[in-house]
């Protein structure tokens, strides 16, 4: 009876010699290196997209004009600074990016681009086909590939809450030269608030008068800028 007892249960045990059968062994190794890779891949995706999402990403990976422009980014609030194109700027403060940047905003909240747009650029960088220094964008620019409107770049509900009227009255006190009444044309934000460069009082370009607020230029001053004058 001892005897075929273990005779049967030799037949059934899966354990020759102390040694489990190599391939189950295999495939449990298999199995659990396939969910590290998985759980890394994704781990690493994540991080990328988070990257992704930042302004020194735009500088290490977009493509080499972005240096100048991430610099504007960074710049201390309050101080003198280079503008993208490398003209002096008398107060950082007057280029949005930087007072942005202060607010906690990343490019990615005013540069909203679509897969495609970022495909196309990713391939023009590996190429080198890219335009350096690159042309100014405006609120158009800007605003096309997302398609919102030119004033939903800045007035909108997570950024400026406010509407056309809103911005007439605060700025009342400049008077004659109040630049968000519509004397002549409505005006794209961008006309005068640049993020990257000094900001510009566009009305001073008529209007000597017009008062160009603190570390600002006038529009004489914004056509002498390298950049500018290098787009004409």
């Amino acid at each position: 009876m001892s005897d075929n007892i273990t005779n049967s249960a030799a037949e059934h045990d899966p354990v020759i010699d102390g040694k489990a059968p190599a391939p189950k062994r295999k495939g449990r190794r298999a199995a659990i290196a396939g969910v590290v890779v998985a759980a890394v891949l994704v781990v690493a995706g994540a991080g990328l997209w988070v990257w992704h999402e930042q302004p020194s990403f735009c500088g290490a990976i977009c493509h080499t004009p972005m240096d100048n422009y991430l610099a504007t980014y960074e710049a201390p609030l309050g101080q003198a600074t280079t503008d993208k194109w490398g003209n002096p700027v008398a107060d950082s403060s007057s280029m949005l990016a930087a007072v942005h940047a202060a607010e906690g905003d990343t490019c990615m909240d005013c540069h909203i681009p679509t897969l495609s747009e970022q495909v196309s650029e990713g391939v023009a960088w590996v190429a080198g086909n890219y335009e350096f220094p690159l042309l100014e964008r405006d609120a158009t620019d800007l605003t096309e590939a997302s398609g919102r409107a030119n004033d939903e770049l800045c007035l909108n509900e997570s950024c400026h809450n406010l509407t056309r009227e809103d911005l007439v009255e605060k700025t009342a006190d400049m008077g004659t030269y109040n630049p968000h009444e519509p004397h002549h044309m409505e005006l794209d934000c961008t006309t005068c608030h640049k993020a990257h460069r000094a900001s510009v009082m566009y009305c001073s370009q008529c209007h000597a008068q017009a008062e160009v607020p603190e570390g600002w230029i006038s529009m004489g001053e914004s056509n002498e800028l390298v950049g500018v004058k290098a787009a004409e």
